[in-house]
C-alpha cells in the first residue's frame, strides 16, 4: 500500500465508465495542489472499464476496486475521506447523493461532495444539471456551461451557489507545430453519434474515399473501444463491423489507445462532436465537425456553431482547414494561448473553503415534495429506497466475489453487450417492416 501523504487530500473517486473513470480520477489531481491519495471506486454495470480500458486511460490510483452503489454507501458510511467525487450518469448521481445523505445523516462532519461532466453538455441539459444538484460542487467545464448551469438551477428556484467554473482536466499536449510526413488526418469516432447503420456507413465511406484520394497521407479512423467493450454510450453498430464489408487502401487504418497520443500526430482532426475536437482546438490543430449529416441537436455539432470550425467533407477534400474563432474557444475553456493551468484555482479555492468549514447536510433539489414521480424510481436502479437506504435484498457483498460469481457476472456482463449490439438492432428493424 502505498504510504499517504498527510498534506494530500484523500478522494474517493466513483465512475461508471472508462470516460467517467478518466475525467473523475484526472479531475482529482487538478483539485489538489499538493498531491492527492487517491481511492477508485468502478461502479459495476454494463459499462465497466476492462483492464485493457483502464491501461489505455493510464491513470495510477491507490487502489482501485469493482462496487455496487450500495456496497459504495456502505464503504462511505464510515472512511475518511475529504472529497468524494462523482463520475456518473446523472441518475446514478442522483441516486448516490441520496444514499450518501441517508449514510451520514447525524454525522459531525462529512466529505465534500463533487460532481459535473465528462465533455460537450448538448442534450439533457435541465434533466442531467437537476440530477446533479445537491453536490457540493457541480463542475462546469467553461464559462459558456458555467452561465447555462447557473440559469437552469435559478429557473427552478434551486441553489446555483454549486456551480464552479474549470476546465476539461485531460485538456494538454504540446501545441501543433505545422504539416507532419506524412500528413495524418484522424477521424474521431463516437459511439452513438451518429446512430444509424446508414448514417455511420456514409461518414466510414467519406472517410475511405479521402485515403483513396490522398494516397501520400495517414488517414486514422480513431475508435473508443474494442468489439465488446463499453463506454459511457452505447455502441450498436461498431465501425469496426461496417470496416470489415470493404477492403480499405494501404494508408487507412483502425486505431485505438490514448487520445493525446493520437493526436500528437494529426494534422487533421475530422469528428461530429466528440470532446476530441476540443482537446484537438486546445494544441491548436486544425480541426473539423462534420456537417455532412446537417447541424442538428441529435448529432451535437450544434454545439460548435460560431467556432467557425463546421465544414463538409466536400470541403475538407478541397482543401479546406478551419481556422477557430477565438473568441468561442475562450468562451468554451480550451485555453489555446496559456491560461489553462490557473482554470482550476477556482475550485481548488472553493474545495478548501468547504473543507475549512463545517458542511450542512446533503439536499438535492429533486426529493418526495418536488419529484415523488420521478425520484423512487431513480433510486430503485441502485437498490435504494426512496429515503436513500438500501432495499432489503440489496446487493452489498463485504468482500471480492468468488470465482463462481466472477465467471457468472463476466458472462451475465457478456450476454448483455451481445444483446444490445447484436439482437437489439434486429428487433428495431423487424419493428420497422
Amino acid at each position: 500500500m502505498p504510504v499517504r501523504n498527510e498534506k494530500q487530500l484523500r478522494v474517493a473517486v466513483l465512475a461508471d465508465s472508462d470516460t467517467r473513470w478518466k475525467w473523475g480520477s484526472l479531475t482529482a489531481s487538478r483539485i489538489a495542489p499538493e498531491g492527492v491519495a487517491l481511492d477508485g471506486y468502478l461502479l459495476r454495470g454494463r459499462a465497466t472499464p476492462t483492464p485493457r480500458q483502464l491501461r489505455e486511460i493510464g491513470v495510477r490510483a491507490d487502489s482501485l476496486r469493482e462496487v455496487t452503489a450500495v456496497e459504495f454507501l456502505r464503504e462511505m458510511k464510515s472512511a475518511a475521506y475529504d472529497v468524494v467525487l462523482l463520475a456518473l450518469v446523472g441518475g446514478g448521481v442522483q441516486a448516490v447523493l441520496h444514499g450518501l445523505a441517508h449514510a451520514w445523516r447525524g454525522a459531525e462532519r462529512r466529505p465534500v461532495v463533487v460532481t459535473g461532466y465528462v465533455g460537450v453538455v448538448y442534450e439533457k441539459l435541465a434533466d442531467g444539471l437537476l440530477l446533479r444538484h445537491g453536490a457540493d460542487v457541480v463542475l462546469a467545464n467553461s464559462a459558456y456551461d458555467a452561465d447555462r448551469f447557473r440559469a437552469v438551477y435559478e429557473g427552478v428556484g434551486a441553489d446555483a451557489s454549486a456551480v464552479t467554473e474549470c476546465a476539461l482536466p485531460f485538456l494538454g499536449g504540446e501545441p501543433y507545430a505545422g504539416e507532419r510526413e506524412p500528413y495524418t488526418v484522424t477521424f474521431a469516432a463516437q459511439p452513438s453519434v451518429p446512430e444509424t447503420a446508414a448514417d455511420r456507413g456514409y461518414l466510414l465511406d467519406r472517410l475511405v474515399q479521402h485515403a483513396e484520394s490522398h494516397p501520400e497521407r495517414e488517414v486514422l479512423l480513431k475508435l473508443r473501444s474494442k468489439p465488446g467493450e463499453h463506454t459511457t454510450h452505447i455502441e450498436e453498430i461498431p465501425y469496426q463491423k461496417l470496416a470489415q464489408r470493404r477492403e480499405p487502401p494501404a494508408n487507412f487504418r483502425l486505431v485505438y489507445g490514448n487520445m493525446g497520443e493520437v493526436l500528437d500526430r494529426t494534422d487533421l482532426l475530422v469528428t461530429v462532436s466528440s470532446t476530441a475536437a476540443l482537446e484537438s482546438l486546445h494544441r491548436r490543430i486544425p480541426t473539423a465537425l462534420l456537417t455532412d449529416l446537417g447541424v442538428r441537436e441529435a448529432l451535437g455539432n450544434h454545439h460548435f456553431t460560431g467556432s467557425n470550425c463546421l465544414a463538409s467533407w466536400d470541403q475538407l477534400d478541397a482543401g479546406l482547414r478551419p481556422e477557430p474563432d477565438p473568441g468561442w474557444l475562450a468562451r468554451q475553456g480550451v485555453a489555446a494561448e496559456g491560461a489553462y493551468e490557473s482554470a482550476f484555482d477556482g475550485v481548488r479555492s472553493r474545495v478548501a473553503e468547504l473543507l475549512a468549514k463545517d458542511r450542512a447536510p446533503l439536499a438535492p433539489y429533486y426529493d418526495r415534495t418536488t419529484a415523488p414521480g420521478y425520484l423512487p424510481r431513480i433510486l430503485a436502479r441502485h437498490h435504494l429506497a426512496p429515503d436513500g437506504a438500501p432495499l432489503p435484498g440489496a446487493p452489498a457483498a463485504d468482500r471480492e466475489p468468488g470465482p463462481v460469481r466472477q465467471v457468472v457476472r463476466r458472462a451475465a456482463r457478456g450476454a448483455y453487450r451481445h444483446g444490445v449490439q447484436r439482437v437489439a438492432p434486429v428487433i428495431r428493424r423487424m419493428g420497422e417492416l
